[in-house]
């Protein structure tokens, strides 16, 4: 008996290539606009404003020592700037003058840019909750590099150069970003824990109610919630717009795993949030998705758990090296750890929220410590762009062809041999 296929999310080609213009021309309009204020911007000697600081680090150059401010206007700026004084910025709100200058370009305007500033005076603000929270979980480790992990994993906070470094290394930067890996996690505790919940409850006074509607509504606004504490970092508002499509996809039965979807995702939110265009790790979201996507048309009809422990981690280990390398450099053995330490990460991530809820967030602090001292040194080999734009362009061939996806496997596993593999 042959089983009926979902509808599309379109009906035809044609609705969505329609679609897909609108949502361009209204993407244009909306750029149209912000290149005006952007020319207003550049164009004035000099602006007052008011700004959070959102992290503070001091460095040093030809011998003097500074600190760099990112900071949030109440404008909605995100930008960098630089401070000479030896204040402490923690928890501070600032009265700037900043001075545009032509040296920041569109790009720069609609992502985060650098400018100069003079700071008239400072105010201290008062702990928020996510301050609570931040120093909680610090108070559960002796280790600064520790704290500055599981604050990023938890409240996609900024992390410490060195550690960064390290994650670089050993290949698992895509874990400690906030992005679609952390929210299915999420997604997948915080329904299940209230279906349990609700489960019980619908059979014995309300059986006529749909337990997708009602609980993934409860799950959706929980989520977005969290989206909004952690200030809406680009790659986790693109899982959590897939994740609430797709939840009402499902509702309506129409079908979920299709690139007309992540496309019409991408160009939703380009055109509500144009800055999006310039966002690195927007931008290696949607590449990740558009290889699972990729992997799973040409391996639906394996089995679930080979699909899910071998083909979708070590597959997207291995078809993102050339586009990540394209970008970062930074070369070391021990990233070819990462399609393991992914799959550990299923586990480790939900477990590590309930043992810092717990006050037992140390439980597997030494096995980390050990992890992060494991690389010592790496090398820069960067690909070169015309090669990165050869292999996107392969990218999509391959959507239509399978001959064209087992060439894109090929020159990925070749590249992957180039790196790792030492020629003698």
């Amino acid at each position: 008996m042959k089983r009926l296929e979902k509808p599309a999310l379109f009906p035809n080609n044609k609705s969505f290539i329609l679609f897909g213009l609108i949502l361009v021309l209204l993407l244009g309009i909306h750029l149209g606009f912000e290149y005006k204020n952007y020319q207003n911007f550049i164009n004035k000697p000099f602006y007052y404003t008011y700004a959070k600081v959102i992290t503070a680090y001091e460095k040093t150059k030809n011998k003097k020592r500074y600190q760099v401010l990112k900071l949030r206007s109440d404008e909605g700026f995100v930008f960098y700037t630089t401070s000479y004084g030896k204040d402490d910025f923690n928890h501070k709100r600032l009265r700037l003058q900043i001075f545009p200058s032509e040296n920041i370009s569109f790009q720069d305007y609609l992502s985060i840019f650098y400018v100069r500033s003079k700071i008239k005076y400072q105010v201290s603000m008062p702990l928020t909750l996510k301050d609570t929270l931040l120093e909680n979980i610090s108070s559960q480790h002796q280790d600064k590099d520790l704290q500055s992990f599981y604050n990023a994993i938890f409240f996609a906070t900024t992390l410490s150069p060195k550690l960064r470094e390290k994650i670089s290394m050993l290949g698992v930067s895509h874990l400690v970003a906030l992005s679609g890996f952390h929210l299915s996690i999420l997604w997948a505790l915080v329904y299940g824990l209230l279906l349990l919940l609700y489960s019980p409850l619908q059979q014995k006074v309300f059986p006529y109610r749909h337990a997708l509607f009602d609980v993934g509504i409860v799950g959706m606004l929980l989520l977005g919630a969290y989206l909004w504490f952690v200030d809406f970092p680009p790659s986790l508002l693109r899982s959590y717009a897939m994740v609430f499509v797709g939840w009402v996809m499902l509702l309506l039965g129409v079908e979920l795993l299709s690139f007309k979807f992540l496309f019409t995702i991408f160009l939703v939110l380009a055109t509500v949030f144009p800055s999006l265009l310039f966002s690195l790790s927007f931008g290696l979201s949607v590449a990740g998705v558009f290889y699972i996507f990729l992997l799973l048309q040409y391996t639906k009809d394996f089995n679930v758990w080979l699909i899910s422990l071998v083909f979708i981690p070590f597959g997207i280990f291995i078809l993102m090296l050339p586009i990540v390398h394209g970008i970062f450099g930074m070369t070391s053995e021990y990233q070819l750890l990462s399609p393991f330490l992914s799959l550990i990460f299923i586990v480790f991530y939900p477990l590590v929220i309930f043992a810092h809820v717990l006050s037992f967030g140390a439980v597997l602090d030494d096995i980390l410590l050990t992890l992060f001292s494991l690389p010592s040194k790496g090398k820069e080999i960067l690909l070169p762009l015309g090669f990165v734009y050869g292999y996107i362009l392969l990218s999509l061939v391959a959507i239509a062809k399978r001959k064209g996806f087992y060439l894109l496997l090929l020159c990925a596993v070749l590249y992957m041999l180039y790196l790792f593999v030492p020629i003698e």
